[in-house]
């Protein structure tokens, strides 16, 4: 039988708090990391992988250990991201609606400081940080972690390499007193380095959830394109997938725009996101993901971190990742909470010798997706052409004589043949692109 919040010692306040999120019953990483938060002293290093729970793992415990007689600062967490850092501290505030004693505040980069200096004067238990922000704050003495209790790291693996001077300069900050809990979704060596340099020799390690990379229900799969003929393979994956949500992910903030604005040249549904835009467009974006008025986001590796999103249907790779992590926390956007998903990964032919190495290091197995035959891209262009006409938006600027011509042309016709004239036309259109292209290529080459 499973085991519910009460088992594991969460008191009532916060059970409530879960009952109005509709949460009952614990996760594996949960089940076996809260009573050891709440009823041992020892640091912890929890291995579990992204979508398994692990914000309510250290956050309902670290809620309830909070003294709330105690003005000061008591906890501090940091996560690698904003994104990840405001969905930490939304996550806390709902866990905690029905204690309302006690106060938690987001300092993440990426927005002004001096908002964030103002709500420090006020008594606060917990902060929830990223590490460049929370440096800068503790360099300016705008924010006190001196006597903190529990220092948390949330995807500790991606902070010890991207930001670790940020980290670094916390942990000379922070009592050598305080409680360690690091959660992490791989093992790198530099997280090993960490565990020895800066947590106790006591460490209690706790592995969840590590069976596959995040979840059973995760379809891996592969298409082999020639470059020339990438983006059209995606759109027809896409055009397959109506009304289901996906992320794609590319390497590059560069890739992210120009595959964005193919996207909205053919009318999907999506927009992007990357480290170079602002704060409010990145929320804004999300935001639109989130409630579900966009059916696409493109993005970099930033929004593989942590982003708790439900009914992702499909993940697509349009750059292979540079590392097994990556992957990890890009497949595992998909199939969260017990759902089905499907990561397909986009490769050119000398690509795929990687694949192998994929499967070995993360114990996973991908199957060949079946690549779409020329006539199926054709039939999706053109299917893509219809929809840009129906999304089209009327021109004011023309003349009404002028339109009135028009339709005294077309006037005639039925809907039947007007449809069959307007497709004869772009066929023929397309066919005499493809001509001129084709003739291009041959007198480049004699």
């Amino acid at each position: 039988m499973s085991k519910r919040f009460s088992d594991l010692g969460i008191n009532e306040q916060l059970q409530k708090g879960l009952a109005d999120l509709q949460i009952s019953v614990p996760t594996d990483i949960q089940e076996k990391t809260i009573p050891v938060v709440l009823h041992q002293k020892e640091d912890v290093v929890a291995l579990a992988k992204t979508g398994t729970g692990k914000t309510a793992a250290f956050g309902l415990p670290l809620l309830q250990l909070i003294d709330l007689d105690n003005t000061e600062i008591q906890a501090v967490i940091l996560a690698p991201t904003r994104e990840l850092g405001q969905q930490i501290y939304a996550n806390l505030v709902s866990f905690s609606a029905h204690l309302p004693s006690i106060s938690i505040a987001s300092v993440c980069g990426g927005i002004p400081i001096k908002p964030q200096m103002e709500r420090l004067n006020e008594t606060t238990h917990i902060v929830v940080a990223t590490p460049g922000r929370l440096a800068d704050l503790v360099k300016r003495q705008a924010v006190n972690i001196s006597n903190i209790s529990y220092f948390i790291l949330d995807e500790a693996d991606e902070m010890v390499s991207a930001l670790k001077e940020g980290l670094d300069s916390i942990i000379k900050d922070i009592p050598k007193s305080r409680r360690t809990l690091l959660f992490t979704a791989t093992m790198p060596g530099t997280i090993k380095q960490l565990v020895q340099n800066y947590m106790s020799k006591n460490v209690v390690h706790i592995e969840a959830d590590m069976a596959t990379i995040g979840h059973q229900g995760i379809d891996h799969q592969y298409v082999v394109v020639e470059p020339i003929e990438k983006l059209d393979v995606l759109l027809h994956f896409l055009n397959s997938k109506p009304g289901q949500r996906g992320i794609i992910f590319c390497k590059t903030k560069a890739a992210v725009n120009k595959l964005a604005k193919n996207l909205a040249i053919n009318k999907f549904s999506s927009g992007a996101i990357h480290g170079s835009l602002s704060q409010g467009i990145r929320d804004r974006i999300m935001g639109q993901f989130r409630e579900s008025h966009l059916d696409i986001l493109v993005a970099t590796d930033l929004a593989a971190r942590g982003l708790d999103i439900k009914e992702i249907a499909y993940v697509v790779n349009y750059h292979l990742p540079d590392t097994y992590d990556a992957y990890v926390h890009r497949s595992g956007r998909t199939a969260r909470a017990g759902a089905k998903g499907l990561a397909l990964t986009i490769l050119q032919q000398e690509e795929v010798v990687d694949i192998a190495d994929f499967e070995d290091e993360l114990g996973i197995v991908f199957n060949e997706f079946k690549k779409a035959d020329t006539q199926s891209i054709e039939d999706n262009k053109t299917l893509l052409w219809a929809k840009k006409i129906f999304k089209a938006k009327p021109n004011r600027d023309v003349s009404e004589d002028l339109k009135a011509e028009i339709k005294t042309i077309f006037h005639h016709l039925t809907k039947e043949e007007l449809v069959d004239k307007l497709l004869a036309n772009y066929l023929a259109q397309t066919s005499t692109s493809t001509s001129k292209a084709d003739k291009s290529k041959t007198t480049k080459k004699n």
